[in-house]
C-alpha cells in the first residue's frame, strides 16, 4: 500500500495551570495516496489537534512527547521550522474550518490569491495572476476578472469556501487537510462544496483528509473512516465496511443519532457528554456513556484497537 502519511504512536499533551493533560493517546493512522480519508467524532475528541500536529501548527501550550509523523517517508517532527514552512502550502495544504474569518477583509480576493501563490512559488506577479484565474475557474467561480477585484464581504459563505479551497490547490499540494469544510453552510451548499472537493481530488489524484463530526456527510465521499473519542481511535475501516458492520458502541450511537436512521421516531441521543481532558477517567473513556459497559472490565481497563474483520479495527471488549 502506498501511504503518503503515517502517524505512529502519537501522544500529545496540553499545559495548563502548571499541570499537563493528555489530549492524544497512541494515535496510529495510515493515509493511502490519492484517497479521501475521514476522521470523525464529537467536538473536542482530538480530530483537529491530531491534524494540526501534522502541520506543526500547534498552540504554544501543546507538546508532543512521543510519536512519529512520516510524510513521503520522512519524519516531519524532525524538521526544523524553516523546512516546515516550505512543506506547508507547497506539499500539505489546509482548508480551515471557518471561511468567514480565513480571508483578510482589507484586501481583494485577487491580492490574497496572488500573495498565497507567490509565497510558495517563484513566479512573477503576472504569472501568479494567471494562476489565480486558473484556480478560480477550477473551483467554478464565474466572471473571474470581476471577482478577483472584489472583497471577501461581497461573497457568500459558499463562494468564500470555494476561494479557500482554491488557495489550498494553487500550489498543487499532495495532501489537503479539510477541517470541517462545510461548517456554517446550508445543506445545498454543503453538497456543492463536497462535490467540488471530491471532483478535484479525483482529477488531481490529491490525497484528502476530511475532518468532520457528520457521519452522513463523510459516508458519501470518504474511502476510509476513523472514529475518534476522547483522544483515541476507537474504530477504523473502509467506509462501506464501516456502515455495513459498525462495531464500536460509540460509532453505533453516532449512526443512530442521524436523522433518517430512526425514521418516524425521536432521534436517539448519546447520554452524557464527551469528557474534558482534565477529567481522570479510568478504563475505556466511553464507559460512562456506554450501554454495553461491564463493571470491573470496561471501567478498569483500556481496550486496544484490534482487527475484528479484514482491515476493520475496533477498540472494545464487548464487540
Amino acid at each position: 500500500m502506498n501511504n503518503i502519511l503515517e502517524i505512529k504512536n502519537l501522544n500529545l499533551f496540553f499545559r495548563s495551570d502548571d499541570k499537563e493533560y493528555q489530549a492524544l493517546y497512541d494515535i496510529n493512522l495510515n493515509f493511502e495516496r490519492g484517497k479521501i480519508h475521514s476522521i470523525v467524532g464529537e467536538s473536542g475528541c482530538g480530530k483537529t489537534v491530531s491534524m494540526m500536529s501534522v502541520m506543526r501548527l500547534l498552540p504554544k501550550t501543546a507538546f508532543i512527547n512521543k510519536g512519529e509523523i512520516f510524510f513521503d517517508g520522512e519524519n516531519l517532527l524532525e524538521y526544523p521550522e524553516n523546512r516546515m514552512r516550505d512543506i506547508r502550502g507547497n506539499k500539505i495544504a489546509l482548508i480551515p474550518q471557518d471561511p468567514m474569518t480565513s480571508l483578510n477583509p482589507l484586501y481583494t480576493i485577487g491580492n490574497q490569491l496572488i500573495e498565497a501563490i507567490r509565497a510558495h512559488r517563484k513566479v512573477t506577479e503576472h504569472q501568479a495572476l494567471r494562476k489565480a484565474k486558473e484556480v478560480m475557474d477550477w473551483v467554478k467561480i464565474p466572471d473571474v476578472d470581476n471577482k478577483l477585484n472584489m472583497y471577501p464581504h461581497e461573497f457568500s459563505g459558499g463562494m468564500k469556501q470555494r476561494i479557500i479551497i482554491g488557495m489550498a490547490l494553487a500550489c498543487n499540494a499532495e495532501l489537503i487537510i479539510a477541517d470541517e469544510p462545510t461548517t456554517a453552510l446550508d445543506v445545498t451548499i454543503q453538497k456543492q462544496i463536497m462535490d467540488l472537493i471530491s471532483e478535484i481530488q479525483k482529477e488531481s489524484k490529491t490525497t484528502v483528509i476530511l475532518i468532520s463530526h457528520d457521519l452522513a456527510l463523510v459516508g458519501n465521499y470518504a474511502d476510509t473512516i476513523s472514529v475518534m473519542y476522547s483522544g483515541r481511535i476507537v474504530e477504523q475501516s473502509g467506509t462501506e465496511e464501516f456502515f455495513k458492520n459498525t462495531g464500536h458502541p460509540y460509532s453505533i450511537a453516532l449512526i443512530n443519532s442521524l436523522p433518517g436512521v430512526n425514521s418516524g421516531t425521536n432521534l436517539k441521543t448519546i447520554q452524557g457528554a464527551p469528557p474534558d481532558i482534565r477529567e481522570q477517567i479510568s478504563g475505556c473513556k466511553f464507559h460512562p456513556r456506554c450501554e454495553l459497559c461491564e463493571k470491573g472490565l470496561c471501567d478498569l481497563n483500556v481496550p486496544i484497537l484490534k482487527e475484528k474483520l479484514n482491515s476493520h479495527f475496533i477498540a472494545c471488549f464487548k464487540v
